[in-house]
């Protein structure tokens, strides 16, 4: 009996020892898995010893003290999420009222809805500064969107001001996060849809926009207009000066004749005063009085004889 039980002993000593290699290799091995890791393109890990922040690493393999060393891998793409709608099951958006409704600078009622864009700036800080950061940017979100479309009036939100108000609350978000440090940055916000609280006043926008649409068509054409015609009126007033110019050089040409003409008359009648005097007489005579009839006679002569039978005038 004691040998026996000297034996059965010896047996459980030996499985004994064979159960702690076993053990201790299981160990080995799991510790060996644990320690290397990857990390993707995408993403970032935090290590962690003791609830102390280590290091951070980026896309690799990387190494770690098992059972010691924690990591938390964060995804660093970018992320969207509605603002002042959800997407129900069938992908339909749709409103939520609490979130959409915002007041406008003239006190009109809008229901607008944005699409907000993030992503992780500072793993660290998201993973540790706070317990929900996305909550905390949605809400921020909403803030800086009620500030920013309550400083315009409610034809700007629904039409021009769109663009303005999308980069006003993307500064303002993006110094909000700033501030808060909780590991979030803005990458876009853009309005989604905009619209009055109400049917009828929905159409009273239509109405505005529509009209909006044909001031700009009309302001178009007249400037095609003025386009087409400013070249012609160009070329007119162009034509225009050179006939003056052309009229001027005429008349300058005309009267420097005439001018050259009375010199001439005067050197004759320099010469000649007399016979210069009188054929300047019967010239004027001839174009104040046309149909004048010149008769010459010394006073004595009983019979008078007109110059017109000789020049062979009527």
């Amino acid at each position: 009996m004691g040998k026996f039980m000297q034996k059965v002993r010896d047996v459980i000593k030996a499985a004994s020892g064979k159960v702690l290699l076993i053990l201790l290799a299981v160990v080995i091995i799991a510790g060996a898995q644990s320690s290397f890791y990857s990390v993707h393109e995408d993403e970032q890990a935090v290590v962690t010893m003791f609830g102390q922040v280590q290091r951070v690493d980026t896309a690799g393999l990387h190494f770690k003290i098992p059972f010691l060393q924690q990591v938390h891998k964060v995804d660093m793409t970018t992320h969207g999420v509605g603002l002042g709608y959800r997407v129900d099951g069938a992908g339909q958006n749709i409103n939520i009222d609490s979130d959409a409704k915002m007041i406008t600078s003239d006190f009109n009622l809008i229901n607008i809805d944005f699409y907000l864009e993030y992503k992780v700036s500072d793993p660290v800080a998201y993973l540790y500064n706070t317990t929900e950061p996305e909550m905390i940017l949605a809400n921020e979100a909403l803030s800086c969107i009620r500030a920013t479309v309550s400083n315009y009036p409610v034809d700007e939100v629904m039409t021009t001001g769109k663009g303005q108000i999308q980069s006003e609350i993307k500064t303002m978000l993006t110094k909000e996060l700033a501030e808060k440090e909780i590991g979030l940055q803005v990458v876009n916000v853009s309005v989604q849809d905009s619209e009055p609280p109400t049917v009828e006043v929905a159409r009273a926008f239509k109405a505005v926009e529509t009209a909006r649409q044909g001031r700009e068509t009309a302001i178009n054409d007249a400037n095609k207009y003025k386009n087409e015609q400013i070249p012609y009126a160009e070329a007119e007033a162009d034509r225009i000066i050179q006939a003056a110019e052309a009229d001027k050089q005429s008349r300058i040409a005309e009267a420097e004749g005439q001018a050259m003409r009375f010199n001439k008359m005067y050197e004759e009648y320099q010469k000649f005063p007399l016979i210069t005097k009188k054929r300047m007489f019967y010239e004027a005579m001839e174009d104040v009085l046309p149909d004048l009839k010149i008769i010459i006679t010394d006073g004595n002569t009983q019979t008078v004889l007109p110059l017109d039978s000789f020049t062979g005038g009527n």
